[in-house]
C-alpha cells in the first residue's frame, strides 16, 4: 500500500466512521453475534465496545498497518479476545465452518470481488450462523442515484476503492446468505449519496 492508503486514508476514515454519533449502529449491527466472530475490515476498531456480552473472540482481518496501529489502543483494552486473524477479506485463511458469526461495518463498499468475500464468510462461518452488517450503497432515491453514479469515480480514489452504488442486500442475497433483518435509511449527519446505509442480520443457509 502507498502513503496516502497507509498513512492519510486511515486518519479520514476516524474522523469520517469513528464518529460517537456512529455508536448506536454499531452496537445494533453487533446485538445479533455471539460465540467466535471474523469481522472483515476491521479498520482503526470502532466496533470494539459494542460487542454483546455473548462475543467470546474476534478475529479481524484488516490490510492496512495503519489502519491496525490506529486500532492498538481499543484492542488492549478491550475485554474480549481480539487478533489480526488476516488481511485480505477475499481469501480467509481459516477451515469451513470456524466461525460462529461475522461482521462487516462500511467494509464492503470497498472489496474489489464482493462475491468472493461474501462467498467466504458464508464458508468460514457454521451454519445457521448469523452475519451482522452495517454499510452504505445505492440510494433509495432516482435522484439520489445520479449524483451517486457522478461522485463514484472520484470517491473511488479518495476513498480506497470506496463504491456509492452497490446493492448490498441484494449481494448478501446471492452469495448463500437469507437476509433476517434489514433496515434502510439516510444517515442524518451525512450527505445523502454518502449516507445511504443499510442495518441487518443475516443467517448462514447452506
Amino acid at each position: 500500500m502507498g502513503f496516502y492508503s497507509e498513512r492519510v486514508l486511515p486518519r479520514i476514515i476516524v474522523k469520517t466512521c469513528g464518529m460517537p454519533a456512529m455508536d448506536k449502529l454499531r452496537r445494533a449491527a453487533c446485538e445479533p453475534l455471539s460465540g467466535h466472530v471474523v469481522e472483515i475490515g476491521f479498520g482503526s476498531g470502532f466496533n470494539v465496545g459494542q460487542y454483546p456480552e455473548s462475543v467470546e473472540r474476534v478475529s479481524a482481518i484488516e490490510p492496512s498497518d495503519g489502519g491496525w496501529r490506529l486500532a492498538r489502543d481499543r484492542v488492549a483494552a478491550s475485554t474480549i479476545p481480539i487478533d489480526r486473524a488476516g488481511l485480505d477479506g477475499q481469501r480467509l485463511p481459516f477451515d469451513d465452518d470456524t466461525f460462529d458469526s461475522a461482521l462487516s461495518t462500511f467494509t464492503l463498499c470497498t472489496i474489489d470481488d464482493l462475491p468472493a468475500a461474501l462467498a467466504e464468510l458464508s464458508r468460514v462461518v457454521k451454519p445457521g450462523g448469523v452475519f451482522g452488517f452495517l454499510e452504505h450503497g445505492i440510494a433509495p432515491d432516482d435522484g439520489v442515484r445520479r449524483w451517486q453514479r457522478g461522485l463514484e469515480p472520484l470517491q473511488k480514489r479518495l476513498g480506497g476503492g470506496c463504491h456509492l452504488t452497490r446493492d448490498i442486500p441484494a449481494a448478501i442475497s446471492a452469495s448463500g446468505w437469507r437476509i433476517t433483518d434489514v433496515h434502510g435509511f439516510y444517515a442524518k449527519a451525512s450527505p445523502k449519496p454518502l449516507g445511504a446505509f443499510v442495518l441487518g442480520a443475516a443467517v448462514r443457509s447452506r
